[in-house]
């Protein structure tokens, strides 16, 4: 983003304060995300991340124990999911939320879909080749966190590990060099 000429930047703030805010309440109102973010920091209060982590978890329990017509219909839904736990953790700055659903739905997979995952062949691989990607970005992302909240994850990461090398992914998986065990597991 470009900075302000600090001459245009001294005129700004020289403005009278409701002309200030009137400027400023545009330039809000013109970024969407900007304007959630704003919404949930000043007005939604400490309860509520909590709340939307909980409708979250409601839709990434639902729509993976349905059934789908083929691999690609599911993986439409992976996507969808994954870009609305990427887009809570923007507006709330909640890494771990993102992480901990991430892994919930990762784990639902492999547990209510079994079959759609059971086997590597042409209509299942780019479900597979998902799968084993989001796996492996999860697992970045908790490395970076502290030592002692890889405790916390350690049964969740586990789950999701032992359902990719035991569904249709585990070559996939072998090539990408997941590990069988997460270190903080054993």
């Amino acid at each position: 983003m470009p900075a302000l000429p600090p001459d245009l930047r001294r005129a700004l703030f020289a403005l009278p304060e409701k002309e200030k805010d009137q400027l400023l309440a545009r330039l809000v109102a013109q970024d969407a995300v900007l304007t959630e973010q704003l919404a949930y920091r000043l007005l939604e209060g400490p309860d509520a991340l909590e709340t939307r982590r909980e409708a979250l978890r409601r839709q990434v329990d639902d729509p993976v124990r349905g059934f789908h017509q083929t691999p690609n219909d599911l993986l439409v839904i992976l996507r969808q999911l994954q870009a609305r736990l990427a887009y809570h953790a923007r507006i709330t700055q909640d890494d771990w939320g993102e992480l901990e659903l991430s892994l919930r739905l990762l784990a639902n997979v492999f547990e209510h879909q079994a079959a759609a995952v059971a086997r590597l062949h042409g209509p299942t691989q780019p479900l597979l080749q998902h799968l084993v990607r989001r796996t492996q970005e999860v697992l970045k992302h908790a490395q970076r966190l502290h030592p002692d909240l890889h405790l916390e994850l350690a049964t969740a990461v586990q789950a999701v590990l032992a359902g990719l090398y035991a569904s249709g992914a585990a070559p996939l998986a072998r090539e990408a060099g997941l590990p069988h065990h997460w270190p903080a597991a054993t």
